[in-house]
């Protein structure tokens, strides 16, 4: 089961992506994880990406591409696997779909998340870390896990906030390049619909209401994938 995962920042993806991970015995990749691998390990490909990275500068597909192939034929992926985090983009969508017919990879599962903007900028923001464990679910904008005053719902612990979660620049930035459906990341999901259906519904395609609660969007999810 080889899965491409779409969805945007706030959609709750990371966690449904776990439960997959879980249930199916497949790896749940993320992009900005090989990166990191391949830097600290000292790889080809990561002293290019770091040289790219040291100078501020995006890493080209050129390095990313290789470096995800590089990681999809590990023997833990012989199995399938759970691609999250790329492509983020039009044109990285063509490449990866290119390069994984190049390799002989045929991709099976595209999962789409859908969710307003709004919702999901709301949900952003109101989330809230538990300084006892961070997995404790809180988010004063989401009534299922909704914290009690300032404290954990789950231990009672004291609750923060991330920086970057109250950064409405920055995350409007990132919705703006995920819900684009010209060149970002909305247009990559349309490009892998498209070849959905010149290719008789290979990749199978499964969209998701990500409204619902955790267990809810998992539920349909889990569901889907067994159809």
């Amino acid at each position: 089961m080889k899965i491409l995962f779409f969805g945007p920042n706030g959609s709750g993806k990371g966690t449904q992506g776990a439960i997959v991970k879980k249930k199916y015995g497949i790896p749940h990749i993320e992009t900005g994880v090989i990166f990191r691998e391949n830097i600290s390990g000292g790889t080809e490909l990561g002293k290019q990406a770091k040289a790219y990275i040291d100078r501020g500068e995006l890493v080209p597909d050129s390095i990313t591409i290789p470096m995800i192939l590089d990681r999809l034929k590990e023997d833990d992926c012989k199995n399938g696997w759970l691609l999250d985090g790329f492509p983020r983009n039009l044109n990285q969508a063509k490449a990866l779909d290119q390069a994984l017919k190049a390799e002989g990879i045929t991709l099976d599962i595209v999962i789409e998340m859908i969710l307003d903007r709004e919702i999901a900028k709301g949900r952003i923001m109101g989330r809230r870390l538990c300084v006892n464990d961070n997995n404790h679910p809180n988010n004063i904008n989401i009534d299922a896990i909704k914290p009690d005053g300032d404290k954990c719902r789950i231990c009672g612990g004291e609750l923060k906030t991330r920086s970057d979660d109250q950064d409405e620049e920055a995350i409007d930035q990132r919705h703006n390049i995920y819900y684009d459906t010209e060149t970002g990341t909305m247009a990559g999901v349309n490009y892998f619909k498209e070849l959905s259906a010149k290719n008789n519904g290979v990749p199978r395609i499964i969209e998701l209401d990500g409204r619902p609660g955790v267990q809810e969007v998992s539920q349909e999810l889990l569901e889907k994938l067994e159809k």
